[in-house]
């Protein structure tokens, strides 16, 4: 079951959206309803499913929508039209028609949100700030106090809980942020820009931080960015927007590989693809290798086979022939022979142990082989291109 589902969500800027939803149903561009309405559409048929445990990033240029989609999860922003399911409970209540009570409800236990510019208030010390909305939730005052030793320390702020806002740089600022919403223990976490005020070096900083929170808590994390590169580090999912409308919804290397059309195209034109594609996305399938009874070749050129036992397993008698590299282990470690990798290995460590080990990789997945990873793989990734 999907933690969030939009279903063709329109978001118009207007007390009374009825001119603008019609102009919408005649095929109208944003443009064309602006100059003959005055109305703003904001977001126009959206419909994406956000899975339990994901970052899914809402990408795209000022102005597409992305903002404007991330604030109707938390009735910050009013659907006009269509529904927006967030699960609660194991029940789906719908933001675009609930009561006020229940909308209070979802934004002080459900959801909870980061924003760009911190939102901190200057009068209150870093403990306070991150204690406020617990107070909203009417918790007891011992368990406030542990939840925000606890937030403090997961954020690296323990030595700063008594100072104020203004006595801490941006990135400390933003963390207090962060810890403010954890602290809620909400499932789902919005974050609108959270990094794009500050510095690269402290915004790659706190990017890294996320990932590292985000193995512990598994949070459901919607994140909204208008760097390509801050969204395929970040995300399990992209959903790149354009004038409002949702242009593509994929995984980060599908958006890489299979650009929906010539916008998206455009956009991951000058991607760097060390930093995004995984052996599984790049690799020549196990079916589409030549096979003779139980052997597998996995280089034509020098003629190198394995065998493969029951269920693509390699065979006991290979094992003398392969070698195994998992990650972190020092790649200068392996010999000139064939490489056995996990299927999900990046692009970067499979390029230096084909360099280091002048072989191709057998990739697995959970010790069934999967497929076979070599200099025509990799080279296409690098030229943009698709294997097909």
């Amino acid at each position: 079951m999907s933690i969030v589902r939009f279903d063709n969500v329109d978001v118009i800027f207007a007390k009374d959206p009825r001119a603008a939803l019609g102009l919408l149903d005649q095929g109208m561009s944003r443009d064309q309803i602006l100059k003959k309405t005055g109305q703003i559409v904001g977001v126009e048929k959206a419909s994406l499913d956000i899975d339990k445990g994901e970052i899914c990033v809402l990408m795209g240029l000022s102005g597409s929508g992305k903002s404007s989609l991330l604030r109707c999860i938390n009735g910050l922003n009013t659907v006009s039209r269509g529904h927006l399911y967030v699960e609660h409970e194991g029940k789906q209540i719908d933001i675009a028609a609930c009561t006020a009570a229940e909308l209070k409800m979802m934004r002080t236990r459900r959801i909870a949100m980061v924003f760009q510019k911190f939102a901190l208030m200057p009068w209150l010390t870093v403990r306070e700030n991150i204690s406020f909305g617990l107070e909203m939730q009417g918790r007891p005052e011992k368990e406030r106090r542990t939840l925000v030793d606890e937030k403090l320390e997961l954020v690296g702020l323990t030595q700063w809980r008594n100072k104020k806002p203004d006595e801490l740089s941006g990135g400390m600022q933003q963390r207090v942020g962060l810890a403010r919403a954890l602290a809620m223990d909400a499932d789902i976490l919005l974050m609108d820009e959270p990094f794009s005020a500050l510095d690269p070096l402290i915004r790659q900083g706190l990017q890294d931080e996320l990932l590292a929170l985000q193995r512990k808590l598994n949070k459901t994390i919607v994140f909204v960015s208008h760097d390509l590169d801050e969204a395929l580090k970040l995300g399990s999912r992209i959903a790149i927007m354009k004038d409002g409308r949702i242009i593509q919804y994929s995984k980060p290397e599908d958006i890489v590989l299979n650009p929906a059309d010539d916008y998206v195209r455009t956009f991951v034109a000058h991607t760097n693809p060390l930093n995004v594609l995984c052996g599984r996305s790049l690799m020549r399938p196990l079916g589409n290798c030549k096979r003779v009874r139980g052997s597998v070749c996995i280089d034509p050129g020098d003629d190198s086979w394995i065998d493969l036992a029951e269920g693509n397993t390699v065979h006991a008698t290979q094992q003398t022939d392969l070698q195994s590299w998992t990650r972190g282990q020092a790649v200068e470690s392996l010999g000139r022979r064939p490489t056995l990798v996990d299927a999900g290995i990046g692009m970067r460590d499979a390029l230096q142990i084909r360099y280091q080990t002048g072989n191709k990789l057998v990739l697995h997945d959970n010790q069934q082989v999967v497929g076979i990873l070599g200099d025509t793989e990799l080279y296409h990734a690098l030229l943009g291109k698709n294997l097909g």
